[in-house]
């Protein structure tokens, strides 16, 4: 077992070994560790990701919790990956995001299309989802249900400190109906966190991104597509995502000025879908 510094994914995979081992095998971390004959303190490094376990440490893991060899071919070839700087997952694949998001102690964020994922109400985040074409009509309901939970970690005692720009580009595309828009404004404007708005005439960066910082974990950057999500623990990637965000502070309104324009969105006149002009839902 290798001691390297944890990555976003290789907590993720860890975290998925403690389930395992909490619904298969219904064992402590101690217990399994008797039973095979590891330190304890493996158990709860390898479930933290914070070590890369051998193939033969897997293989006693798994069989431990009743799994078989199609399952440990399987998760051998995501685990072969979990420490690499550069991690690169379909964008179906919410678990390691949500995990990211769930541990971290801040979150600064970046949005020029669209409002940021963690702000979204559920009709405007339906509405998106549609927008794209990109999923299945049938997969919509769960993947809106599945952003709204991830939203449960800005209501807690301990939440992370969040700020997010939002480019005014994203705040003009029209999702759904005017009231849909509205109510997004509205979430924006009165919920727990910062806001900051990048004005229309700001240069737009070409994509958005997000930098996730931990207490006890190296930060991660991260970018999405429709097609793919990209976590990066380089140092020099950290580094000019920094230099980003600090561009950013730089143009963007402050918090007051960015909630006066955002209570301007809210009591704005706003086109009704059946009316002369472009949408996109």
């Amino acid at each position: 077992m290798s001691s390297i510094p944890s990555t976003a994914y290789s907590r993720d995979l860890g975290d998925e070994l403690r389930r395992l081992r909490e619904t298969c095998t219904g064992l402590n971390g101690n217990a399994l560790a008797i039973k095979l004959g590891w330190d304890p303190s493996k158990v709860s490094t390898i479930e933290h990701g914070k070590a890369r376990a051998s193939e033969i440490d897997l293989v006693q893991y798994l069989s431990m919790c009743g799994k078989d060899i199609d399952f440990y071919e399987e998760f051998k070839h995501r685990y072969r990956y979990a420490f690499d700087e550069y991690i690169v997952q379909v964008s179906g694949n919410l678990r390691t995001v949500a995990m990211a998001e769930s541990t971290a102690t801040t979150i600064t964020s970046y949005s020029p299309q669209s409002v940021p994922g963690l702000v979204q109400t559920p009709e405007y985040a339906d509405g998106i989802y549609r927008m794209t074409g990109m999923v299945t009509e049938e997969r919509i309901p769960d993947l809106v249900q599945f952003r709204n939970d991830r939203q449960a970690i800005l209501r807690r005692h301990n939440r992370p400190t969040c700020l997010f720009y939002v480019h005014e580009h994203a705040l003009e595309l029209q999702v759904g109906s005017s009231q849909i828009m509205r109510e997004q404004y509205k979430r924006m404007l009165f919920k727990t966190h910062t806001i900051r708005i990048v004005p229309a005439d700001a240069p737009l960066a070409a994509s958005g991104c997000v930098l996730w910082e931990f207490a006890k974990a190296h930060p991660v950057a991260f970018s999405e597509t429709d097609l793919t999500h990209v976590f990066v623990q380089d140092l020099g990637a950290i580094a000019r995502t920094r230099l980003l965000f600090d561009r950013l502070d730089r143009v963007a309104l402050d918090a007051e000025q960015s909630r006066s324009k955002l209570a301007e969105y809210v009591s704005g006149p706003r086109e009704e879908p059946d009316d002369a002009g472009p949408h996109l839902a």
